[in-house]
């Protein structure tokens, strides 16, 4: 704020009850004069009492070299749960309801549900005696293993990770109640820009391969 000159200056001022310099029966502090300068070009032109702005710009003097406290730190945003995996017995015990398994959930009652063989013929399983065989019927026939819905990472599209899951419809974003012929090719060209072998920069030919599968499977139903 610009000094008034038609203000005349005066002596230094002091409120007794501030004091900047602490306690101790040290002498009050004095407002300079550039202070009581502002201090008047303010009365001018408020109704504000000289005794308040005096107080308020001991309030300065004293206060003005502390440091603002520092902000809160926000609490850490508390880790998702991670899904608990299925027990071997949890994973059996699904895949044999899915076939109709007379009996214990086994692989040798497996085996005798005529559906699994219907089913599961041509399929590449690994050795039934360990649960690698189980989850791949689990993905396949089942459901989502716990924490593999929505995946990302190598060779996922739209969530699905299309090395464990065969998710057609997902994979291509297609409503299989409504997707018309040339909405399966739309969706397939889409994805085959992006994977198909001769694009050098996300070519691939695994993954191109297995879209192309999932394409070949939807296009065949009317």
């Amino acid at each position: 704020m610009l000094e008034n000159p038609d203000l005349k200056p005066r002596g230094c001022g002091s409120v007794p009850a501030q004091s900047s310099s602490g306690a101790g029966g040290s002498a009050p502090a004095k407002l300079n004069q550039l202070i009581l300068s502002q201090i008047d070009q303010l009365l001018a032109g408020a109704e504000i009492s000289q005794q308040a702005l005096e107080e308020f710009a001991f309030y300065v003097i004293a206060n003005h070299r502390k440091k603002d406290p520092k902000p809160a730190k926000s609490p850490k945003p508390a880790k998702p749960a991670k899904p608990k995996a299925l027990t071997a017995a949890q994973l059996k015990e699904a895949v044999c309801n899915y076939f109709g398994v007379i009996g214990k959930p086994t692989a040798v009652n497996l085996r005798k549900s005529a559906k699994f063989q219907m089913e599961t013929e041509g399929m590449n399983l690994p050795p039934m005696t360990g649960n690698e065989a189980w989850k791949t019927l689990y993905r396949e026939f089942v459901d989502f293993l716990p924490g593999e819905e929505w995946q990302d990472g190598y060779g996922c599209i739209n969530g699905i990770n299309i090395f464990q899951y065969f998710r057609p419809w997902r994979v291509l974003e297609l409503d299989p109640a409504s997707a018309t012929q040339q909405q399966k090719k739309d969706a397939y060209y889409r994805l085959s820009r992006i994977y198909h072998p001769d694009n050098g920069e996300t070519g691939d030919a695994k993954i191109f391969d297995l879209i192309k599968n999932m394409y070949d499977s939807i296009s065949a139903e009317p």
